[in-house]
């Protein structure tokens, strides 16, 4: 399948604009001015996005793709609509001088791993009850 040569400089800027947008969320959730609740919500995005895995895995057909598309640029935008909008100018111009790379978020992973686990176990013991009758 070829994708038209005009859809892909739009995806590239986008691609860049979450970047930035992500990295500006980054220094937000450490803003004094922000509120607390979006601090947390904008904390969750952002340890979500630099976790080295992802809630659905990438080789499930179709699904593990989703995240990439869908729920983590959700998951900015509202971030972005949380914080002040004097605080998020102030952080996309201290992200735009940011040369340094943000850190792997090996929490998140453990957070998610654990969430997979979880989900083994409740449906195992759901199906053992389903067949023991």
């Amino acid at each position: 399948m070829k994708v038209p040569s005009r859809l892909l400089p739009n995806l590239r800027e986008r691609a860049i604009r979450l970047t930035k947008d992500l990295r500006a969320l980054y220094l937000a959730s450490k803003d004094p001015r922000v509120p607390w609740y979006a601090k947390v919500f904008v904390l969750c995005v952002v340890a979500y996005a630099l976790s080295p895995i992802d809630l659905i895995p990438d080789p499930i057909p179709v699904l593990g793709y989703l995240d990439d598309l869908l729920l983590l640029p959700l998951g900015i935008y509202l971030a972005l609509k949380l914080v002040p909008a004097e605080v998020l100018e102030d952080c996309r111009q201290k992200a735009g001088t940011m040369t340094a790379q943000m850190p792997r978020n090996f929490l998140a992973a453990a957070i998610i791993v654990l969430l997979w686990i979880a989900l083994f176990v409740l449906t195992g013991v759901y199906l053992v009850q389903v067949f023991r009758g």
